[in-house]
């Protein structure tokens, strides 16, 4: 081997190991940045119950690690209440329309927000590991509330919240109903969709690094984000489920395998049309109607 090939081989292994760390460089800063808010980071809220004409009170608990978490409570004017819980890196702000919508019809609402989301403390996104911790905060100031049924408590989530919900409620027998726009089902089905709508990354060869990377940061196995695990455990307890055909911030076919993992009583609302969570501003409407009686049956017996 004459030494100008040798040359040129070198320099081919040198771009290739560049290349492979620049690569190793660029998940782990993905990962990291999935997976961790900083206050400085994140999307606070620009609205208030206040500009929905709501009443409601400005609520702080702290979870089981010491972490403070910013809520709003809009006082029940039936008794019940829905906890509405916003999604990934997201803020309160996400749910006023439902809130506005069911405090017409009565219904206290306990807008919630967890760890590294909103003014909440903490900077470390889990996904549902630890956030369960952060319910729990929730639930339990609930209870020390007179102005409400505890016999009579729902919940509501969005994509990330709507997968906290069910999973809460799997834990928690006393979460009587459950609504869940867009949850995802699991990880391993939704991290190639996901990952390509919030990094811009195609599949191969970064998700799975990427995957590698938050595994090797949190110390959290990918398959152990499985809502497919806890949905069965809510029955008889109802579930509905909703889920937009156009989704590309979780997997479309999500809404099918959660629906499929559930036992009775269960819902699902599949709309080929619509994207991720646009059911109550798409179909606003029927979102009413149908998340309206679906709580009247199963909170108030009505």
């Amino acid at each position: 081997m004459n030494r100008k090939i040798k040359i040129a081989l070198s320099l081919f292994v040198t771009i290739l190991l560049g290349i492979f760390a620049g690569l190793l460089y660029q998940t782990r800063v993905e990962a990291i940045n999935l997976l961790t808010a900083p206050m400085e980071t994140r999307n606070l809220p620009s609205e208030s119950p206040a500009d929905y004409n709501l009443p409601f009170e400005e609520v702080t608990v702290t979870n089981g690690d010491g972490m403070r978490l910013a809520g709003w409570f809009i006082p029940s004017e039936n008794g019940a209440v829905i906890i509405m819980q916003h999604g990934y890196k997201a803020t309160r702000r996400e749910m006023l329309n439902e809130a506005a919508m069911m405090h017409k019809h009565g219904y206290g609402i306990l807008l919630t927000s967890v760890r590294a989301h909103d003014y909440s403390e903490g900077e470390n996104i889990t996904l549902g590991i630890y956030e369960m911790s952060d319910m729990e905060a929730w639930y339990q100031y609930l209870l020390t509330r007179d102005d409400i049924n505890p016999n009579q408590i729902g919940m509501l989530g969005n994509s990330y919240g709507g997968m906290l919900a069910i999973q809460y409620a799997a834990q928690n027998l006393d979460i009587k109903a459950v609504v869940a726009n867009c949850a995802f089902s699991s990880m391993p089905d939704t991290v190639s969709t996901s990952v390509k709508h919030f990094t811009g990354l195609p599949e191969f060869p970064f998700v799975p690094l990427i995957v590698f990377w938050a595994e090797q940061n949190t110390g959290i196995k990918m398959e152990e984000i499985d809502t497919t695990k806890y949905i069965p455990l809510i029955s008889p307890r109802p579930v509905f489920l909703m889920q937009g055909g156009q989704d590309t911030v979780i997997s479309p076919s999500s809404g099918q395998i959660l629906y499929d993992a559930a036992n009775e009583p269960k819902e699902l609302w599949f709309d080929e049309a619509l994207g991720h969570t646009e059911f109550d501003k798409e179909r606003a409407e029927e979102y009413e109607e149908r998340v309206v009686e679906f709580f009247n049956q199963y909170l108030l017996g009505e």
